[in-house]
């Protein structure tokens, strides 16, 4: 029987992996999303599951199965998926095809965000995705590395120290805009 008591999405309606943040980090990314515009929304029997048990991304909205355990960060990662979509193909987005490019993008996205949501590194890049590269990922966003971010910077949502000191603009893990 679903916990699902609202048409929508609560932290409180959904399971969270507890060495993810739990409830309160899964609340801080579900709010950021809605802010910055990415639609989340209930998975239903009909909808394709995807590479995350208990979240998929359909039509452009990221939906979640209430009953799955999920890691509060991958809504971010999947909603980087989204937030990197050019905006003429975001409302027929999804089921997402293996692309190392957007999976960039959403890695640096997803790590952007992670800061607006006070997420730490090891629950952003944790051990239960990422295949088995999080921790890697973990280092080399923590030493500057920044995978991803170049790609984000040449679609004008963030940009490079360079880039940012010359046009006045914060950079990168500073957002332009969330949306490309």
């Amino acid at each position: 029987m679903s916990r699902r008591t609202t048409n929508k999405v609560t932290a409180a309606a959904c399971k969270w992996r507890e060495e993810g943040g739990g409830e309160a980090a899964a609340e801080r990314c579900l709010a950021f999303l809605e802010r910055v515009g990415i639609e989340v929304d209930w998975l239903g029997d009909e909808d394709e599951a995807q590479l995350l048990d208990g979240l998929a991304i359909v039509n452009g909205r990221l939906l979640i199965d209430p009953e799955t355990p999920v890691w509060p960060s991958d809504l971010l990662h999947e909603g980087g998926h989204i937030a990197a979509a050019a905006p003429e193909d975001r409302p027929t987005l999804g089921p997402l095809e293996s692309d190392p490019t957007d999976e960039m993008m959403a890695i640096a996205w997803s790590y952007a965000a992670s800061r607006e949501c006070d997420i730490p590194l090891r629950q952003l890049f944790h051990d239960g995705g990422y295949r088995n590269d999080g921790a890697n990922l973990a280092t080399a966003f923590a030493t500057g590395h920044f995978i991803g971010a170049p790609m984000l910077g040449h679609y004008g949502m963030t940009a490079d120290m360079h880039t940012a000191l010359a046009q006045g603009t914060v950079s990168f893990p500073g957002m332009i805009r969330w949306l490309r």
